[in-house]
Formats: C-alpha cells, structure tokens, sequence
C-alpha cells in the first residue's frame, strides 16, 4: 500500500465525506420538493433574495432551485470522481484525482460564495456562518492544493563510483 500521501490528497477526502453527504441531501429534497427545498436551511438565503429581491414568478423559482440542485450534485460528482481516482491511487501507488478536486472546489466555491452574499444580504446569520464555514473548507484546500509542490516519482537512486561502473564494464573474455 502507498504511503506517500499528499496533504491536499487527505484534504480532499476528507472534504468528500462532508460534502458529498450533506450537498447531496440538499439536493435530493430540492429535487422532490423545489420550493419546499429552497426554504429550508442550507438554501435559505437564496430562497429569500429570490423571493424579497427579485420578485420572480412561481415557476423562475422552481427553475432556479433546480438549477442550485444542479450545481450541488456537479459538485458531489466531481468529489465522487475523484474519491475514485484517490482510491485507485492508493492501490496503484500513482498520484491522481488532483484535476477533479480542483474541478468541485471551483463550482462549490462559486456557489457557497454566491450563498454568503445572499446570506449577507438579507441578513441570515445562521446561513451565513454555514455558507461561510463551507467556503473556508474549500478555499483552505485550494490553497493547500496551489502551493503543494508537484509529486516527484519515487525512484532509488544508486550512486556508482567510478571503481565500480569500470569493474562492471570489463568483459571477462580470456585471451
């Protein structure tokens, strides 16, 4: 088995096993029940800009819970994508997933923060501190992931001095 994990790697995981549950939940019962979904809790500031500032009709708010459950479930599938590609790695000892977490970090980034604007603007503080709780997590392993230097292959090294390399090129031919 492969010992040589990367931080953000672990992050990663670690990330999928909240987000993948959670953002899935949410977007199953938008996805039963759209406006009943979009007024519960974690999509509480989005129901009520919706509603307060836009003014849209019954059927626009459908369509834009459907489209937040949309984002949600992009997300757990890159996640699930690249829980795959870690798995398969630790098993392989090769590196992999990195493209399909950077991938999830950018969608769920963009709408947890599109989330605490909204949280923000119409002053749900609950939602905000777990919108904001959420973009932290993410940016926190974005930052690990940017500044992590690449993987290097694991390769041994043999040093070979000079008196060895000539003692193993000598042919032993007898004349």
């Amino acid at each position: 088995m492969s010992t040589n994990w990367r931080i953000s790697s672990f992050s990663g995981v670690l990330l999928a096993t909240y987000f993948i549950p959670t953002w899935a939940i949410i977007a199953y019962r938008i996805m039963v029940s759209p406006v009943q979904g979009l007024f519960e809790r974690p999509n509480i500031s989005v129901a009520l800009f919706v509603s307060d500032h836009l003014q849209l009709a019954s059927v626009t708010t459908v369509r834009l819970a459907w489209l937040l459950a949309l984002g949600r479930l992009t997300v757990v599938a890159f996640l699930a994508i690249f829980l795959f590609f870690a798995a398969r790695a630790l098993i392989r000892k090769t590196v992999g997933g990195g493209e399909a977490l950077a991938i999830a970090l950018t969608i769920g980034s963009m709408i947890s923060f599109a989330c605490v604007l909204l949280a923000s603007k119409v002053g749900e503080t609950e939602a905000l501190r777990m919108h904001t709780t959420e973009l932290l997590m993410m940016l926190g392993t974005g930052v690990v992931m940017l500044f992590e230097t690449p993987a290097q292959p694991q390769t041994e090294t043999i040093a070979v001095t000079r008196d060895q390399s000539l003692e193993q090129t000598e042919l032993p031919y007898k004349h």
